[in-house]
């Protein structure tokens, strides 16, 4: 497993963003995959109220689940510069204690999820015939927390450390896993959406489990009984880094709740509509996280070794890739979308076609400005591994204030197609943010006005 950590600070700069984004775009490919298949296994097979039920729960698990990955990335952002500095017995004690922490954290975040889940769904005007269904799906995610959360973290260290390709494997042999329990429990078992949650809670489980074992190959992390001591100063370090992280995430997915509140009050019908195109979301993006995680690894490891030139040069290159990915796939989207979506939906034809109109016409809203996403990720990434995960923070409440106005003001003057705006809104005002901040922190960065400790 050691050959798979990759030294960013040397190399051609195209060919480590590639090398690095490919394998984290095959594994983000294979966990949509069984995200799609959690969706048309519940919608063809327990039929739209099922599929509306995950809708209602999506942006909640959304919210928890992104305060989960935000501080485990946050903790990543110090590995990858002191694995770039090459100051291993400082990785050491940042892992263990970013270990720690995150156990910590997953115990009270699954504890308060669960009892928060039903006033927080009553809240979001959730349909009453989806509300049982929404609950029995969000409860078995929240209760799997730990499990994710120690996923996020051994994957995060292996990225901090340049390695993607095992991430990729764990996840390619947990979708399979996630495929064939979906299958076991909602078509044979008939454990409707319940079934649906805990197969993909126990593929989770397998991929970290996996991750964790290739951890523990590596010579750079074998642990000494000082690593483990507590580090007060560490830990505020590493909060400092991930709790804006985790607020970032948070506050976008309040915006998705609030959105979400405004498709419940239309009714079942749209709400199955916009969950179908909500699961392709993840489709649309896989590509912007890939190049994301990999500005982030490459940045925060030049800036350990004080390359802050290669940081520069690999935005241009990482510019040109990201934006060519994200024309490409929104065409895609626009050509065979609706045929896509037909594969989530079955039951009464006049029903069925109603729900096929009102996810289209979202994907369509969504496929047009994708290269606005595509450039979100990249600033925000660089941003995070040069340290700064404040002014994306402050881009996620800009996100949020725009999501939520645009999703209040404007259904009242065009109606539902107001909805459809809200997201391509609220990625502009985040992106303009994070594109002002970056540039300006990489002049100073390059005239040494700044030198990030």
């Amino acid at each position: 497993m050691a050959e798979r950590i990759r030294d960013m600070t040397k190399g051609r700069p195209a060919g480590l963003i590639l090398s690095f984004a490919l394998p984290l775009m095959l594994g983000n490919v294979f966990q949509q995959l069984y995200t799609l298949v959690d969706t048309m296994v519940v919608g063809r097979f327990v039929g739209v109220e099922a599929l509306a039920a995950l809708g209602a729960a999506d942006w909640l698990n959304w919210l928890v689940l992104g305060l989960a990955t935000g501080l485990t990335q946050g903790f990543g952002i110090l590995m990858a510069q002191r694995f770039g500095a090459e100051d291993f017995s400082g990785l050491r004690k940042a892992v263990a204690m970013s270990y720690a922490m995150g156990l910590i954290c997953a115990v009270l975040l699954a504890a308060v999820s669960l009892a928060l889940e039903k006033p927080v769904l009553l809240l979001m005007n959730t349909p009453e015939n989806v509300l049982p269904s929404a609950l029995t799906y969000i409860s078995i995610c929240f209760c799997g927390i730990p499990v994710i959360m120690a996923y996020n973290a051994f994957s995060t260290v292996l990225r901090a450390l340049g390695d993607s390709r095992t991430p990729l494997i764990a996840m390619v042999i947990a979708s399979l896993i996630n495929i064939a329990l979906d299958l076991l429990f909602v078509c044979i078992f008939h454990m409707g959406v319940g079934g649906a949650a805990l197969a993909t809670v126990l593929a989770q489980a397998f991929s970290g489990l996996y991750c964790f074992w290739a951890l523990r190959s590596l010579p750079i992390l074998r642990f000494q009984k000082g690593d483990w001591a507590a580090d007060l100063p560490l830990c505020g370090r590493l909060l400092r880094l991930s709790a804006p992280m985790a607020f970032q995430n948070a506050i976008i997915a309040v915006g998705g709740l609030v959105v979400q509140s405004v498709v419940n009050s239309f009714g079942f019908i749209f709400v199955a509509g916009f969950t179908a195109t909500n699961k392709l979301y993840g489709l649309l993006e896989l590509a912007a996280s890939a190049y994301g995680f990999s500005m982030a690894t490459f940045t925060g490891q030049n800036l350990g070794a004080r390359k802050y030139e290669r940081i520069r040069s690999c935005m241009r290159v990482a510019l040109c890739m990201a934006l060519g990915t994200a024309v490409l796939i929104g065409l895609c989207m626009l050509l065979f979308g609706r045929s896509i979506l037909s594969l989530f939906v079955s039951g009464d034809p006049v029903e069925t076609a109603r729900v096929l109109d009102v996810a289209y016409t979202y994907l369509r809203f969504m496929a047009v400005p994708l290269p606005i996403l595509y450039l979100l990720h990249l600033y925000r990434s660089a941003l995070q591994g040069m340290g700064d995960t404040v002014i994306p923070m402050w881009s996620g409440i800009v996100e949020l204030v725009m999501r939520i106005s645009i999703a209040l003001l404007l259904p009242r003057l065009i109606g539902q197609m107001g909805i459809y705006c809200a997201e391509a809104g609220a990625w502009l005002g985040a992106e303009l943010i994070l594109m002002t901040t970056y540039y300006i922190r990489q002049r100073i960065l390059l005239t040494g006005r700044w030198q990030p400790t």
